[in-house]
This record gives C-alpha cells, structure tokens and sequence, in this order.
C-alpha cells in the first residue's frame, strides 16, 4: 500500500467517525472509521521510513589510481 491507499484510508476513517450519524445494530461506524485513520498513519509512518532508508545517499569511494613508472623510449 501506498502514500495514496494510506491518505485514502485516513481520510476515509475520518468521515466514518465525523461525518456520519449512521446506526447500525451490528457494526459502530464510529469504531471502524477510527481504526481506518490508525491503519493509515500507521502506513504512511512505516513508508516515510522506508522511503527514508531507500534515500540515503552513500558518498561515493574516489577509486585508487595506481600509476606505473614511465620507461624511457629505448632501453640499453
């Protein structure tokens, strides 16, 4: 699930628990809508991090030169 699903997910627990004044006998509406606003900031806290993770930028190691000794264009 994404950024996307979990805002979804937020947004829609939040007009379950705010938005309605629905009643039903087996579900409460309210309950449900705030566990949907728990599982999206729990998912948009566990992808910041992930993402965070994935964009830490290792400086590069600058390679070894190793130079060899010129030799003379003749040799004796």
């Amino acid at each position: 699930m994404g950024l996307g699903g979990c805002i979804l997910l937020i947004g829609a627990g939040a007009i379950l628990t705010f938005a309605t004044d629905w009643e039903t006998e087996s579900v409460n509406l309210d309950l449900v809508g705030l566990i949907m606003m728990a599982v999206g900031i729990i998912g948009v806290a566990t992808f910041t991090s992930i993402a965070r993770r994935r964009r830490a930028v290792v400086p590069p190691v600058a390679p070894t030169v190793v130079e060899e000794p010129r030799h003379s264009g003749y040799e004796r």
